[in-house]
């Protein structure tokens, strides 16, 4: 990677700033943060003469291969080896348990023996002693390994693990509440995270790193293993990481509809949690009207993963946003916070508890021939947040929700600016809700990604098919903007799935239920009314505009469906599907701000193959300027408009 000395300023600027929030006992809050955290990042690297009148960049795949040659040069790290052998590290007894495989799937499963032994404290001690050298190799061999904490990356250093290294990370939650730098009382000793795109003190991801500059995590093939073991239970009930999750709220999803072990009045994150405030008040000073406006009604605002949200709306500072132990947010399996030049490349993650990988504020990142392999509750396979000049390539991702997820903070906790400058290329996605996603946590805004050379294989697709190719998600609560996304030469040979599923809308929205096909469906999805319910506070319009996606070519598959044609060849349940922002969702003071509507869109040379619904392959609401030029669609050729 080429980074130039003002880059370096500005990234050595962000670290230090974050490391004086953790020493400083996190006395502050996170609007506090903007500005320092990030000056200079975010700022436009294309002058006013890159666009013409219509606002259009002129030259985008020249912008895009830029951020591909910023990665040219590999990273450099000092010339020495750090076995964790040589500090003591001993492989572990494996045996087979009755887990979880997926959202609906058991089956046996190998697991380490409970007395493993743990190799925690071994490669704690080499990633140190490799630090404090300047830097290095921190090598784990060929082998099954136990560790019940986290791997913490340093700056300088790189962990690598040989072909058939395989770590099993502890699945007790309490070994992720042991180690962090933020000791919490009771709930345990936790480090600075983000959960859902909102800023907490949780449980620490199973690989952290926070604040470091030259790192790297790599395998030399896929059979180099880092397992979160996600679907291993942890109690006697059978619970496991995924069982958190709770209710599933998707209308008719397919190949996903439950979650492992869940039943009625088991806690998770969308259970009500009495550890939490029972009210705002009793947290800071608010007025009753804004109290009530994030609270909603009655008291579900109480469960962990609409109080951490309720408690950015409020402006709660960080050391007040404290999880952990008694509370039911997953942590990822990787997550970095403020790193610059980074490599993520060649090995397997499997099984995550939550996303799968999870970068913040980040700079010149590189994630290459990565597999991300996990069918759980929101295993999201990378998304990137807030983060500039990052590189997705020759990876493969088979996941339980978005394959690719960009976001950008929500709610208040946008401090750290938009994501952009970001190249996905010559990459495979099998299943998961969405195979490149923007959203849906973008409060901060998106811009200027790129997308091409992309095969959406959808090798699942007659038992859990991919939902959706090419998805936005926001609305009226997440907001932000999406400007400048370029996608082409795309091929979906299996489709998507054949038919439709759906949100519950708000009761007054201008929509009866199940009649757009937003969940699920569609080739191109762009919703700006997602999970509207799931938002007490709307009142940030998004706004949508300059997307052009280019030769994307569709196939057909034989479809079973009670209410098809035996035999039937399908190549989604409907082509595309744009839901503009709805105006009625707001309920801020008045006057609302201006509404706009999804505009500048075109889509050509496209072909979609034959949408089960026949009647309306294309689905529009709230927007302007869409632009269909050869497109083909059931045999019929949009040529212009």
């Amino acid at each position: 990677m080429v980074v130039k000395k003002s880059d370096q300023k500005v990234g050595a600027g962000r670290r230090q700033f974050l490391r004086q929030i953790s020493q400083s006992g996190l006395a502050i809050s996170s609007t506090t943060l903007a500005g320092s955290a990030m000056a200079g990042q975010g700022a436009q690297h294309s002058s006013s003469a890159a666009y013409n009148k219509d606002g259009w960049m002129k030259a985008p795949w020249q912008a895009a291969q830029a951020i591909v040659d910023r990665f040219q040069k590999e990273l450099v790290f000092r010339d020495e080896d750090f076995l964790i052998t040589h500090y003591g590290a001993k492989t572990c007894t494996l045996r087979q348990v009755q887990a979880w495989k997926s959202f609906e799937e058991q089956g046996a499963l190998a697991s380490p023996v409970a007395d493993a032994a743990d190799i925690y404290p071994a490669i704690t001690t080499a990633i140190q002693a490799c630090h404090q050298a300047g830097g290095g190799r921190v090598v784990i061999p060929k082998g099954d390994w136990y560790c019940a904490g986290p791997i913490v990356l340093l700056s300088n250093v790189h962990v690598h693990l040989q072909a058939g290294a395989h770590i099993y990370f502890s699945h007790q939650p309490t070994d992720y509440a042991k180690y962090g730098s933020v000791d919490c009382g009771e709930r345990g000793r936790l480090v600075i995270s983000r959960w859902q795109s909102n800023d907490c003190l949780n449980y620490s991801p199973m690989v952290y790193s926070f604040a470091q500059t030259n790192i790297a995590l790599t395998g030399e093939d896929w059979t180099s293993v880092l397992d979160g073991q996600g679907g291993v239970p942890f109690n006697e009930d059978g619970d496991c990481w995924w069982t958190w999750k709770g209710k599933q709220r998707t209308i008719n999803s397919i190949g996903q509809g439950s979650i492992p072990n869940a039943k009625a009045g088991k806690m998770s994150e969308n259970a009500v949690n009495s550890l939490n405030a029972n009210a705002l008040a009793e947290l800071t000073s608010i007025s009753e009207p804004q109290a009530k406006l994030i609270q909603g009604e009655g008291d579900r605002w109480r469960a962990d993963a609409a109080y951490l949200p309720a408690l950015s709306e409020a402006n709660i500072p960080l050391p007040k946003r404290v999880f952990g132990l008694g509370h039911y947010l997953r942590p990822p399996l990787i997550q970095l916070i403020g790193c610059d030049k980074v490599l993520l490349r060649g090995y397997q993650a499997k099984d995550s508890p939550f996303w799968v990988h999870h970068p913040v504020n980040c700079r010149d990142l590189k994630i290459d021939k990565v597999l991300a392999n996990s069918h759980g509750p929101n295993s999201d396979g990378f998304d990137p947040e807030a983060c500039e000049y990052v590189l997705v390539e020759s990876c493969t991702f088979d996941s339980g929700d978005d394959c690719i997820a960009i976001k950008a903070g929500k709610n208040r906790d946008t401090q750290y600016g938009p994501s952009q400058h970001i190249v996905i290329q010559n990459c495979t996605m099998q299943s998961g809700h969405g195979a490149i996603t923007l959203g849906s946590e973008m409060a901060g805004g998106i811009q200027h990604i790129y997308a091409q050379n992309l095969l959406f294989e959808n090798k699942h697709w007659a038992s859990n098919p991919l939902n959706i190719a090419i998805r936005l998600k926001t609305n009226m609560n997440r907001g932000g903007f999406l400007k400048h996304f370029y996608v082409r030469n795309v091929s979906i040979p299996n489709g998507v799935q054949t038919s439709p599923s759906y949100y519950a809308f708000l009761p007054n929205s201008p929509f009866a239920k199940k009649t757009i096909a937003s969940a699920a469906g569609g080739v191109i999805v762009f919703d700006c009314d997602y999970a509207p319910v799931a938002d007490n506070v709307r009142t940030r319009p998004p706004e949508v505009s300059h997307i052009h996606i280019a030769k994307v070519k569709v196939g057909n598959v034989s479809v079973k469906q009670a209410n098809l044609p035996a035999n039937s060849q399908y190549s989604c349940y409907q082509a595309l599907v744009i839901l503009g922002p709805v105006a009625s969702d707001y309920n801020g003071p008045q006057p609302a701000p201006k509404i706009l509507p999804v505009s500048q869109v075109l889509i050509e040379d496209c072909d979609f193959g034959a949408p089960v619904n026949k009647v309306s392959p294309l689905y529009l609401y709230n927007v302007k300027g869409l632009v269909l030029k050869n497109v083909m669609i059931n045999s019929v050729l949009y040529k212009r408009g």
